[in-house]
């Protein structure tokens, strides 16, 4: 199947199985920044099991072009579709696909999108740690805020392999933004390496000069714990 016959079967799935009154309450969630189907995440889901096990997973380019029509799509559901495609095909890419998750990140970005791709992101340099100080140092150096969230998040799920020293690093670059998902991202990162390393993490907040919010969210899991 080509990748726009595939886009379009997926398409008309979503569209034939959503609902008006979902979309809306959806459209308002997100801001009105993107269009939906009305489709809740187990639907989706759901419907997205059923067209991978019948049509299978694209590979190469034509899981390019397929997530590319996806993202082109005004309804959000389908970069979804897209996002959890390209995570079922993540473990066969060679090292420069992360170029590919570069461009997602930066199409139609939103935190629901980003935070998905950095994932991705930290699995992929999972499998080549060579990689992250270039491709995150250049990811810094943009300006761009998503790139930069991602610099910053992509190690939620490292634990104690969290190379601490460059986490803190990126923090204390951006803690002049006035961004809120900067921020936010910062202090994320810090409660969630807080699991790990509770003292690491209060020494930085308390040393670091850091937006009132990044400490507040770094600081949160540790507070909730009595650490």
């Amino acid at each position: 199947m080509s990748p726009s016959s595939y886009f379009e079967h997926v398409r008309d799935r979503f569209r034939e199985n959503g609902n008006p009154d979902i979309a809306q309450m959806q459209m308002w969630y997100m801001r009105h920044q993107f269009d939906y189907f009305g489709l809740k995440m187990p639907q989706w889901m759901a419907l997205t099991k059923e067209i991978h096990k019948k049509y299978g997973l694209p590979a190469g380019e034509d899981l390019k072009m397929l997530a590319r029509l996806c993202f082109e799509d005004d309804r959000r559901e389908m970069q979804y579709f897209a996002l959890e495609t390209v995570q079922k095909t993540l473990k066969e890419q060679p090292p420069e696909f992360i170029d590919f998750l570069e461009e997602l990140i930066l199409t139609k970005s939103w935190w629901d999108t980003v935070d998905w791709i950095a994932k991705l992101a930290g699995l992929h340099f999972r499998r080549f740690p060579e990689m992250i100080r270039p491709v995150t140092g250049r990811w810094m150096e943009s300006g761009n805020m998503w790139l930069q969230r991602v610099s910053m998040i992509f190690q939620l799920m490292y634990k104690e392999k969290t190379d601490a020293n460059l986490m803190f690093d990126y923090i204390r670059r951006l803690s002049g933004s006035k961004e809120f998902f900067i921020q936010k991202g910062a202090g994320w990162a810090l409660r969630q390496y807080s699991k790990t390393a509770p003292d690491v993490v209060r020494d930085f907040v308390e040393s670091a000069k850091l937006a009132a919010l990044t400490k507040r969210e770094g600081l949160k899991w540790l507070k909730k714990t009595g650490l």
